[in-house]
């Protein structure tokens, strides 16, 4: 049998009313190149080049550029980082400052230069008369003229590498006790390194090619001021044929910078490569976890911290816990559980947490300071430094000696299980891999808080079960607080020793796990744990709810309390007529979903004089009373199995 052709997809091709112009336009910046090529004297090209007075314009040329350059950097990398990162009024006329030398005529920006630091300009008679500096017509003006035109090109690159480095890599180098100038120049600078020559290739580019400023402010002084730019200038109206092999000269070092550029920098920390996770999963020995490893010889002499929080603004709770406690926050989406743990950090206005730890009021003191380490959901390695670089960050930024910081580090991994990818980038590590390193990385720093955001979220059940395991482990030796956010209850029932309920950024519940599960006291927190959550106001009979309708128990509140109903799905039954006999709860319903949940069926049913009611059954009840989407049924709940719990 022949083998079946190779299917491919079908391309539309482009409307002609498009391809034409854009075919023209490549057509005009693609003539004037053409026009160079066509005449340069390919035999006289070296004799050209090489002509003193070409010469000393390129020296010259490269001099000026690279001087430039390095004022450009010293000047325009804080501006970048400001534009980007600190919110100031007049940002916007800042931005357009930077901007104008990129569309201001070249010519008239040297007027300008001229105004500002000639020797009758604003400050030319000042630098004259205290520092014996002229800038115009000195080869210090050439300089000035090609950093005017050329800095915004550094400035405008960085910012957008700056604008597209989510914040959280310097908030956790923070967190792990790192100043904002080392975080600056160990987090900051490396992994915006793309976009930071991007920017400076660009600017030297354009400093070598810059003519108009320099020639109205510094003018054209052979040896002095006449860069290459210049010398085309001068070559044109006496030797043209030489005046094109100089502009063959820049066209091809322009041309070069470009190539280099292109498609190389983008300036984004890279994802983790599927196939190294694989790998390294396939490849982790299955004893890694073990808590036989011996624990760092800091942690054997590790103080206990206690916490106390006072926090206001969105969240308005107050938190207090002894050392070695470990806390849950849950709640649904935009209750604060975020918000919390980032005014503990002091990261936010949105919140203010007056925050004591160990008997130490830490609310004044800046993030790196405080002791509070954070571990983001998805970790927040840096991705240029190995993991053992990575744990050793918060040691080196403490101070410690960095042999005795890699020591150290190295025992973190080893008791997390994941010493052997020492020398493995964020990169090359799986899910469940990198989380650890993140975790020993925290704990490495000597926390008295510990601060943990969905930790686990981004795992498979498997590496879940395996990380929790490890995390109990290592939270039962940690001698501060630790809190966890977690939407899953298995996590905050296995990991914590207490469970804080948050809503609207207030506080719910704060009690141990068994009671939050026994009576929440929050909708959302019920139906996590798997059941019927009814809010409502009690009566002498039971909860009305708000259509009106009366759920009847056993065991009725107060009348007037604000409560909410708990109801086990296995206390739902389900029948195909209506019941006759206890029950007190009765009410007819349409089946909506049916959802396996280990051996049993979770069934939910909508009413019109209920809300919604999941039920759990059997397989072999669903199919007696042949359950499907949109099926009638009735459903039944007892007063003595509905549980009333105050909100």
């Amino acid at each position: 049998m022949p083998p079946l052709p190779r299917r491919t997809g079908h391309r539309s091709r482009p409307p002609l009313a498009l391809t034409v112009p854009a075919l023209l336009a490549v057509a005009f910046l693609l003539l004037p190149l053409v026009g160079i090529l066509a005449r340069t004297q390919w035999g006289e090209l070296a004799d050209h080049l090489t002509t003193p007075g070409t010469v000393e314009a390129l020296r010259l040329s490269l001099l000026v550029s690279f001087w430039a350059l390095g004022l450009s950097l010293l000047l325009g990398v804080p501006l970048a980082w400001l534009l980007a990162r600190v919110p100031f009024r007049g940002k916007a006329f800042v931005r357009s400052l930077v901007l104008l030398p990129m569309v201001l005529p070249p010519t008239v920006g040297g007027v300008a230069l001229l105004l500002a630091f000639g020797r009758r300009g604003l400050l030319g008679p000042l630098l004259e008369d205290w520092f014996g500096i002229t800038l115009p017509f000195h080869t210090s003006g050439a300089v000035l003229a090609a950093t005017f035109v050329a800095m915004p090109f550094l400035v405008i690159s960085l910012e957008g590498a700056l604008g597209g480095l989510r914040p959280r890599y310097e908030e956790t180098a923070a967190s792990l006790g790192a100043s904002p100038v080392r975080v600056f120049f160990t987090v900051t600078l490396p992994m915006v390194a793309p976009g930071l020559i991007a920017g400076a290739a660009l600017t030297w580019a354009r400093a070598l090619g810059e003519f108009g400023a320099t020639i109205t402010f510094a003018g054209n002084l052979p040896g002095t001021t006449q860069t290459l730019p210049l010398q085309v200038y001068l070559l044109l109206q006496e030797e043209p044929e030489a005046a094109t092999s100089v502009s063959l000269l820049l066209l091809a070092i322009a041309m070069l910078v470009l190539i280099a550029l292109r498609g190389r920098w983008s300036g984004t920390p890279t994802d983790r490569d599927p196939a190294a996770e694989a790998a390294g999963e396939a490849a982790e020995p299955a004893t890694t976890d073990g808590p036989e490893t011996a624990a760092p010889s800091a942690a054997d002499t590790r103080e206990t911290w206690s916490l106390h929080a006072d926090v206001t603004g969105f969240n308005r709770l107050t938190l207090d816990a002894g050392p070695g406690t470990t806390i849950a926050v849950v709640g649904p989406n935009g209750a604060g559980k975020t918000t919390l743990l980032r005014a503990l950090l002091g990261l936010t206005p949105r919140a203010h947490a007056r925050l004591t730890l160990g008997g130490t009021d830490v609310t004044g003191l800046p993030p790196h300071r405080r002791g509070v380490a954070w571990v983001p959901q998805d970790g927040a390695l840096f991705p240029h430094l190995t993991a053992l670089a990575n744990t050793a960050y918060g040691l080196r930024a403490h101070g410690t000696p960095r042999a005795e910081a890699r020591r150290e580090a190295r025992q973190w991994l080893d008791r997390l299980g994941v010493g052997h990818l020492a020398h493995r980038r964020p990169a090359q590590l799986s899910g469940g891999q990198a989380q650890r390193v993140a975790l020993a990385r925290a704990l490495a720093a000597r926390p008295r808080a510990l601060l943990l955001d969905e930790p686990l979220a981004a795992l498979d059940q498997t590496t879940r079960a395996h990380v929790r395991h490890m995390l109990r482990h290592h939270l039962d030796g940690f001698g501060g607080v630790c809190l966890i956010v977690t939407h899953d209850p298995v996590e905050a029932v296995a990991l914590a020793d207490r469970v804080l309920v948050l809503d609207d950024g207030r506080a719910l519940q704060d009690a141990p796990p068994a009671e939050v599960t026994r009576h929440p006291r929050s909708p959302w927190v019920a139906r996590m744990l798997g059941r019927n959550a009814w809010p409502g106001t009690t009566t002498s009979q039971g909860l009305l709810l708000p259509d009106r309708g009366t759920l009847v128990v056993a065991d009725p509140l107060p009348p007037g309390t604000e409560a909410l109903a708990i109801i086990a799905p296995e206390a739902v039954s389900v029948h195909q007529e209506r019941p006759s006999g206890s029950p007190r709860n009765v009410w007819r319903g349409t089946v909506r979903e049916i959802i396996a949940s280990g051996s049993r069926l979770r069934v939910l049913i909508t009413s019109e004089a209920a809300p919604d009611l999941v039920a759990e059954i059997t397989p072999q009840a669903a199919a007696e009373l042949g359950l499907a989407d949109g099926t009638t049924v009735w459903t039944s709940v007892k007063a003595t199995e509905t549980t009333l719990v105050p909100r």
